[in-house]
């Protein structure tokens, strides 16, 4: 890590040196926080003493000779900074955030200065391709033969375009079938850059969807329980929690549990133990599921149907069902082994 660094180092170090003017070696430097912190164009004009117009305009004639001079070959380090910048993004799928570039190559402890120059470095490279941050956007680079600015971004729309008219979330699979990639991971690699969706377990989404991004406890709990496809305890809810890849999972027992009771989207069908309504669970007491099964079969059943009925969807002993069946003002027994409602 600490030779990357040095490599990128030197590129910057050689790309400023071709600039003559100490005032637009700072302009530069502040624009992309190549010291650490971005700064705008009325801050720099206020330190500088000149306006914000000019500032913009001096950016942009400094950053036109810059990738004149590195389209030239005339910027000192840039070539190995540029290789080693696209080795890591052939890795990442061709195109990735600058955030995950960055930790890539630098590690774990990257830095705004060191984000900020792998920026930098691939703005004046004519092998690079940048997307600026916007509202929709993450800042991103790619290697230049996926197209410009523009070509990506379109590439990130149709993307969230598929995945909003499926309604729900999609594997990667399920996208490249209906894509043109060398490979799924360079799907993922263009979704990654907005801001529009998220990913979880393999499945892409709209970032407002909790199945793929879990902003609660109880969106939490619909993700593990939807993930696993059938009924469980809490305290295996809670398990599963603590074990996700969630961004916040360190939530206690008992606030899953109130979570549980008060969401409808959750059915408790035994003792501690919850499923989805979408499974076709129903909320209610073990006597209100048999009065449910007696008026759904509209005849009376025997001891054995009803257990077997309610079984289906209740996760509760034979005896406990038994036991409410006793109850008069609710079953009649009509023969020695069948009852119906009272």
């Amino acid at each position: 890590m600490e030779q990357n660094a040095d490599l990128v180092a030197q590129a910057i170090k050689g790309s400023l040196s071709i600039i003559d003017q100490d005032r637009e070696r700072k302009i530069v430097e502040k624009r992309f926080g190549l010291c650490g912190q971005k700064e705008t164009l009325e801050q720099i004009g206020e330190t500088l003493s000149v306006t914000r117009e000019r500032v913009r305009q001096l950016e942009k004639v400094i950053l036109v000779r810059l990738r004149i001079a590195a389209s030239q070959g005339k910027i000192p380090n840039l070539p190995a900074a540029e290789k080693l910048i696209i080795r890591n993004l052939a890795e990442l799928g061709r195109v990735a955030r600058v955030t995950t570039l960055a930790e890539k190559i630098f590690g774990d402890k990257a830095t705004n200065a060191d984000r900020a120059s792998l920026s930098f470095l691939a703005d004046i490279s004519s092998n690079l391709t940048v997307v600026t941050e916007n509202d929709k956007y993450f800042n991103a680079v790619a290697i230049s033969d996926v197209g410009d600015e523009k070509a990506l971004r379109a590439k990130v729309d149709t993307i969230v375009k598929l995945i909003k008219e499926h309604k729900s979330p999609m594997t990667l699979d399920e996208l490249d079938a209906q894509l043109t990639y060398e490979h799924p991971s360079q799907i993922a690699a263009v979704a990654s850059v907005s801001k529009q969706l998220a990913t979880l377990n393999g499945l892409w989404g709209l970032a407002k969807w909790p199945a793929v991004n879990p902003k609660n406890i109880r969106d939490k709990i619909y993700v593990i329980l939807e993930s696993k496809k059938e009924p469980m305890h809490f305290n295996d809810i809670a398990a599963a929690i603590a074990d996700s890849n969630f961004k916040r999972k360190n939530v206690t027992t008992q606030a899953i549990h109130n979570e549980l009771i008060k969401d409808p989207r959750f059915v408790l069908i035994g003792r501690g133990i919850y499923a989805l309504d979408t499974w076709g669970y129903k909320k209610g007491t073990v006597s209100e599921i048999i009065t449910a099964v007696l008026e759904e079969a509209d005849r009376p059943l025997s001891r054995e149907e009803i257990v077997a009925r309610v079984m289906e969807s209740r996760k509760v002993k034979e005896t406990t069902i038994l036991l409410n069946l006793q109850n008069k003002k609710l079953f009649k027994k009509v023969d020695k082994n069948a009852f119906t409602l009272a």
